[in-house]
């Protein structure tokens, strides 16, 4: 998608220090034709007010989560922008993001972006931004579910107020756990030019060269990270349908997917996978294999995942071997049953 605005939210529970952060960054040379949105929850809007800089150059949604009744309103709120813009009556802003209310589910928001609307208007969801509390944020994960879903679906994960607390160790590892996509970073001393990165490739090692699938969770209200691995090409068709039907089969419980495949027809370049929920991103290939290691590498973050359920569909779909089983199991547990 050439051209496209790259957009980006910056989402985290109350108090994680998002408009702090914004505004450190907006200073910044680097984010210089960026235009703000920002979400708050209730009837004052006071977060734009605080954002140092020019007010053209921010917008406020009010009185409304973007998770729900506001989904609307950033559609609108969007193409208008690109419309203005288009017509010479904004500035030409390169960059777009989206400061989420802390209270806001992020994938309904990712999936407004995603939107045909939206892609037609020339934006493109370029990254999901995290902010993790040094001092309540373990504490946060364990009490509210939504901040949870805001780790799980990050690209980048960024912890604040860590010159107010002694040690991060725990709260690194079990954010590493929930997302092994994401590199954890400190908010206060990570430039922009890094934390507005757009994503462009998976960021797990490889974990081996054969097939498997592998847990990197599984606590944290039912949350699991999973990692599926394959040598072994599969059919650009193939992978079409094995994606739709992962996504029907666990709809809301995928809460982010993203990984490089390594498909059939053109094994030299990885094929970048992408989706939130039952969205796909549109796919899009890469030029080489950045580690030099041509494998499939897939990461599911959701609810409740069946590693087993999963692993066997891909098999199925990649036209892989698998151990013999008797008929009336192999009729049962098949996965193509539907």
């Amino acid at each position: 998608m050439a051209g496209a605005l790259p957009t980006f939210i910056v989402t985290g529970f109350l108090g994680a220090g998002k408009t702090s952060l914004l505004n450190r960054l907006l200073r910044d040379p680097a984010l210089a034709g960026t235009m703000v949105v920002v979400n708050e929850f209730g009837a004052v809007g006071l977060d734009h007010l605080l954002m140092e800089r020019g007010s053209e150059g921010v917008v406020l949604l009010a009185s409304g989560c973007l998770c729900c009744a506001q989904r609307g309103a950033l559609l609108d709120t969007l193409a208008d922008l690109a419309d203005r813009r288009a017509r010479g009556e904004l500035p030409a802003f390169s960059r777009v993001v989206i400061e989420t209310s802390g209270l806001a589910d992020p994938g309904p928001v990712m999936q407004t972006i995603l939107s045909s609307a939206l892609a037609e208007a020339g934006y493109r969801l370029a990254g999901v931004v995290t902010l993790v509390d040094a001092v309540h944020g373990e504490a946060t994960l364990e009490a509210e579910a939504m901040s949870l879903a805001q780790v799980a679906v990050a690209d980048r994960i960024l912890i604040s107020k860590l010159d107010l607390t002694p040690d991060s160790q725990a709260l690194r590892t079990r954010l590493a756990a929930l997302n092994p996509l994401a590199p954890v970073l400190d908010a206060a001393a990570s430039p922009a030019d890094l934390i507005f990165a757009p994503q462009e490739s998976l960021g797990v090692r490889p974990l081996s060269l054969g097939r498997g699938i592998s847990a990197f969770a599984c606590h944290d209200a039912g949350i699991v990270s999973l990692v599926l691995t394959s040598a072994v090409p599969i059919r650009s068709l193939a992978l079409l349908e094995f994606l739709d039907r992962l996504a029907s089969r666990h709809g809301e419980g995928l809460l982010r997917l993203k990984g490089l495949v390594l498909v059939r027809e053109d094994p030299a370049r990885p094929l970048l996978v992408q989706g939130v929920r039952h969205l796909l991103y549109p796919t899009r290939r890469l030029p080489a294999w950045a580690d030099g290691v041509a494998q499939t590498r897939l990461v599911l973050i959701g609810r409740d995942l069946d590693a087993a359920a999963i692993d066997s569909l891909f098999a199925a779909f990649s036209d892989e071997p698998q151990a013999d089983t008797p008929d009336r199991a192999a009729m049962m547990d098949n996965p193509l049953v539907l």
